[in-house]
């Protein structure tokens, strides 16, 4: 087996059937790196070893725990990719004056965003950058995905979906959607009902805006992922670096941005930053 050490990352992922999957370290000189295909890896002994070395992704200092998948508290506390209207885009303050990050803002939210349906762990409605859909889809889980409107800020797409979520779930349940294929919905009819019933909101949204109509994507194609699962847990036992810093089982699935193990479950994300040796 090949041995890989570096900063760990969310996986890679392309939208093929099944989706493609990729280990990502930071190494050589702070280099991101694809390891090779982790779905070549199923049905086979995996290990991976926490070191013990934490780093924060943006400031790179030594830190004993991670926040927001890989920060570290003072970096939370002043970046704006780390500020609460990411998680909450309906409060984006930005036109107060008050961003912390002006710059980063017109790039990262005053560009143009998707809301959409998606089954992952049953109905959602979500928001996303255009630019990232199939990434976003895949990390969630999902295994069905419409775009129902096209807007063209973060704030918009939030308020949006601040409406939407009084009909439809905006969360995923991460434990119901490890253990089991989800049945189709019927998404473009959800869509028309949900455009029915808030057509009054919608519109209301959109007058509050100067810039950009709000679309209505009505002829949108339902896409489907597959992911490279050959057995779904009965039930979820959760694997934890700091409790057990090596895992060494026989891999049975990848969903998400989880590894699926006959022990348990983990979800890399979460050890953004974390050093990591893997074994190939």
């Amino acid at each position: 087996m090949t041995k890989y050490t570096g900063q760990l990352h969310k996986m890679a992922s392309k939208a093929d059937d099944p989706v493609h999957y990729s280990f990502v370290l930071k190494q050589d000189g702070g280099n991101l790196n694809e390891l090779p295909g982790a779905n070549t890896l199923l049905g086979n002994t995996l290990q991976l070893h926490f070191t013990g070395n934490i780093h924060c992704i943006a400031c790179k200092r030594a830190i004993t725990k991670t926040f927001n998948q890989g920060y570290c508290f003072p970096c939370v506390k002043k970046l704006a990719a780390c500020d609460m209207c990411i998680v909450k885009p309906e409060t984006c303050h930005f036109d107060k004056g008050t961003c912390r990050e002006p710059e980063w803002g017109l790039a990262h939210c005053f560009i143009p965003h998707i809301v959409y349906l998606a089954n992952s762990s049953g109905l959602k409605v979500g928001i996303t950058r255009e630019i990232q859909v199939a990434t976003r889809w895949i990390d969630q889980g999902a295994v069905q995905t419409l775009p129902i409107l096209r807007v063209q800020s973060r704030l918009q797409a939030g308020l949006l979906e601040q409406e939407f979520a009084k009909h439809v779930k905006d969360k995923t349940d991460w434990r119901k959607m490890l253990m089991a294929a989800n049945a189709l919905e019927d998404l473009p009819a959800k869509r028309d009902e949900l455009f029915s019933t808030l057509a009054t909101k919608i519109q209301e949204i959109a007058s509050k805006f100067k810039f950009g109509d709000i679309e209505m994507l009505t002829a949108e194609p339902v896409q489907t992922f597959n992911y490279p699962v050959l057995e779904y847990p009965q039930k979820i036992n959760s694997l934890c670096f700091h409790k057990a810093p090596t895992i060494k089982d026989k891999l049975l699935g990848i969903k998400g941005q989880y590894l699926m193990f006959a022990s348990g479950v983990i979800n890399l994300r979460k050890y953004t930053g974390y050093e990591i040796a893997i074994e190939l």
